[in-house]
């Protein structure tokens, strides 16, 4: 995780058809909308997932076919298919050799991450965050800015598909580009090159509403789907600013030339937002604050506007399994909460190394337990919930208190599941992290001594990642079953 890498643009040739892409092993069936992620055939099935996920552990050092064959259990003769496949795709390449305790040295083999991509999509209440990863995991182009999330359907769809064909198009390449049947790249050029760029979202004159993403920091304005940009407006209508609609163009139809199919190397987009939602079936529910987003079917709209799998999960979720399989030293043990506190609070929980959604995906609202009968009213109708308490004491600037009431929660969670680790993220915990990990390391301890818990207290950790953690794990949402873990 929150690993930035300029990559040497080796690339995998397209052949094949189209699959159904990976969000039925994560959650769902994702609409595809094209041949996007065609080269990507050679890992969809079970044992090859197993073979790449070995690859990408082993790192840059490789590991040898006979390596692969004793941990996958599979015999050498379809190890050896499989990474001819993998390495004829270009997803596999040779590390050298390494010396054998009898017979020739064994060859040993190495993922090439740049074969493949996914988006991740963070839609926060005020933000939008789109990174675009490798296989690795490795960030090679983002772009984040500020987007009301309120401001309608045409709007937050115009931006978010405008945000993800400019890092597509700045780190792969345009749709089609290359000639695969001649062993060309399905991309422009060598991923990754040029310096990592931020630019604001829907940034231009005041009342326009964000139905657009601007560009790069160094070259400010906005790009396709802002009128600053010469795109004119969203489509879907000119009313940026009305509710979103369950169908028609203002919500799912297609954008012309937004569409991803020919991005042989993209697996799809992942997109992460406050819940409740419908992990399954992509459609959003009340989310806290945004009423008028209930019944929304996010993952199909965007997925017959880009035409690419989408899998949609809440922001907590997805950054719960970013660090389940990124192997970050900080996330300790196989079972985790993951506490984010940005506009909102939530948790993602990690037990026995899988997120844990609960059978309507509504696990980890963590925010809207309620500490304080008698409290301040929460958004979400109650009063005294965590996340008013929380969010209240931080806003008038008593990070302390703030600390102290998320530590109760968190104790709260940790008695419930007996967890191995609680991790702190989110916007509002970065402005002053050693002061939440103080405070929530401080209630989690006076609870350990007066239980006589042994061992001592949770660890209580800040994520690795800072605030690009959540669209990194949503970018996994699409990778982690390529590598044999579906079970996220």
């Amino acid at each position: 995780m929150n690993r930035t890498r300029a990559a040497t643009g080796t690339t995998a040739t397209t052949t094949g058809t189209a699959a159904a892409g990976p969000g039925a092993a994560a959650g769902g069936t994702p609409r595809s909308g094209g041949a996007a992620g065609a080269n990507l055939g050679a890992v969809r099935s079970h044992n090859a997932a197993l073979v790449l996920g070995l690859l990408r552990d082993a790192g840059a050092e490789g590991i040898s076919r006979l390596e692969l064959a004793e941990r996958t259990g599979l015999t050498p003769q379809a190890v050896s298919k499989i990474t001819a496949r993998l390495r004829e795709q270009g997803f596999a390449a040779e590390a050298g050799r390494r010396a054998s305790t009898g017979g020739k040295p064994r060859t040993v083999l190495r993922l090439v991450p740049e074969a493949g991509h996914a988006v991740g999509v963070h839609l926060d209440r005020d933000e939008l965050r789109v990174v675009l990863v490798d296989l690795d995991g490795a960030v090679v182009e983002e772009r984040r800015g500020e987007l009301d999330l309120g401001a309608g359907a045409a709007a937050v769809l115009g931006a978010v598909c405008a945000a993800v064909r400019e890092v597509v198009r700045e780190g792969v390449g345009e749709p089609g580009a290359g000639d695969p049947e001649a062993g060309e790249p399905a991309r422009g050029g060598p991923v990754g090159e040029g310096p990592l760029r931020e630019g604001p979202v829907g940034e231009g004159p005041a009342g326009e509403g964000p139905d657009a993403v601007g560009g790069a920091g160094d070259r400010g304005g906005r790009v396709p789907g802002g009128s600053e940009a010469g795109g004119g407006p969203v489509a879907g209508g000119s009313e940026a600013g009305g509710g979103p609609v369950a169908g028609g163009s203002g919500a799912g139809g297609a954008v012309p030339g937004a569409g991803l199919a020919g991005v042989g190397s993209l697996v799809g987009v992942g997109v992460a937002l406050p819940g409740p939602l419908d992990h399954t079936h992509g459609v959003l529910h009340r989310v806290t604050g945004f009423p008028g987003w209930d019944g929304f079917p996010l993952r199909d709209a965007l997925a017959e506007r880009l035409g690419v799998p989408v899998v949609v999960d809440k922001d907590t979720n997805a950054a719960a399994l970013g660090l389940a399989v990124g192997g970050a030293e900080e996330v300790p043990g196989d079972s985790f909460a993951y506490l984010h506190l940005g506009t909102g609070l939530g948790a993602g929980l990690v037990i026995g190394g899988s997120v844990h959604r609960g059978a309507r995906t509504g696990a980890g609202e963590f925010g809207h337990q309620v500490v304080q009968l008698d409290g301040p009213l929460c958004e979400c109708g109650n009063r005294g919930c965590v996340e008013v308490l929380c969010l209240g004491a931080a806003a008038r600037g008593e990070v302390a208190e703030a600390a102290r009431v998320l530590g109760v929660a968190a104790g709260n969670l940790v008695g419930l599941l007996d967890i191995d680790a609680v991790l702190l993220g989110g916007r509002t915990v970065a402005r002053t992290p050693e002061a939440y990990v103080r405070g929530v390391t401080e209630v989690l301890g006076a609870r350990a001594r007066r239980e006589g818990e042994s061992g001592g207290p949770v660890p209580v950790r800040v994520v690795p990642g800072g605030e690009r953690v959540v669209a990194e794990g949503a970018a996994q949402l699409l990778l982690a079953p390529l590598f044999g873990r579906g079970d996220v």
